[in-house]
């Protein structure tokens, strides 16, 4: 079987090479990018999600209660 040359970091997931595995520092911005790529599906159902809450009893009460708050009310 072909082994390849480089790994994917199992942190930020660049590509690196075998031999400077020890060299490889994760940069904040690959990250960030790693870390929203890994949750692009709950990302992507965020809003679904927040409109199903929304149309609960307690969404309702939570958005009662935030109007409240803006309106200075609270």
């Amino acid at each position: 079987m072909f082994r390849s040359r480089y790994m994917p970091c199992g942190e930020c997931g660049a590509s690196v090479d075998r031999a400077d595995v020890s060299l490889h520092e994760c940069t904040p911005e690959r990250l960030a990018d790693y870390q929203m790529f890994e949750l692009r599906d709950d990302v992507a159902q965020l809003e679904t999600r927040m409109r199903r809450y929304l149309a609960t009893a307690a969404g309702r009460f939570e958005s009662w209660l935030a109007a409240r708050h803006v309106r200075g009310g609270a």
